[in-house]
């Protein structure tokens, strides 16, 4: 019985010394020898331009926007503050974009929602034509630092109900009826 013992205890000891050897610390690296090399600064490197969020493919184009119930006056005041921006602005290529867009409410809702149509023609293709992104172009430097300003973004996101629908519009041959 004892030479058992001492058998299963032997065979037990072998097969986690491994273990407890590889359980150690290794022992400590010495540092390379040459410095890696440094990167230049994240200004100093050029910044690829942003693909915009929401643009148009054609020269005409349809965003259908859905506002949540009693948040119309929130996404109106929007709307006041990127025409109002874009009068102070001196901005031309942002003046040409805007320049064609008109905004209208539907009488009739989307499901709970209220709908807005944004007619943009003519729009200028691989543009942003995004809310927010464009009312900071048009908002100055001390607005967008306004403490005030993150709150009213907060609020302008929170009606929205939906993403936008977008529609590229291609007008038929001969142009009209």
């Amino acid at each position: 019985m004892l030479r058992r013992s001492v058998t299963t205890t032997c065979a037990l000891l072998l097969a986690l010394a491994p273990a407890s050897i590889f359980a150690q610390d290794p022992p400590a690296q010495q540092p390379p020898a040459q410095p890696p090399a440094q990167q230049p600064p994240a200004e100093a490197q050029p910044q690829p331009p942003t693909a915009p969020k929401l643009a148009f493919d054609s020269n005409a184009g349809l965003l259908l926007v859905q506002i949540k119930p009693g948040e119309t006056a929130a996404f109106e005041e929007l709307v006041a503050k990127l025409r109002a921006g874009l009068q102070k602005s001196t901005d031309a290529e942002l003046k040409q974009q805007m320049s064609g867009w008109k905004v209208y409410k539907s009488s009739e809702p989307m499901g709970a929602n209220a709908l807005y149509v944004v007619m943009v023609d003519p729009a200028v293709p691989k543009s942003e034509y995004d809310f927010f992104g464009l009312l900071q172009k048009v908002m100055t430097p001390e607005e967008l630092r306004d403490p005030a300003t993150q709150e009213m973004f907060k609020r302008f996101v929170n009606a929205f109900a939906a993403g936008y629908n977008k529609l590229n519009l291609t007008p038929l041959a001969g142009g009209g009826m």
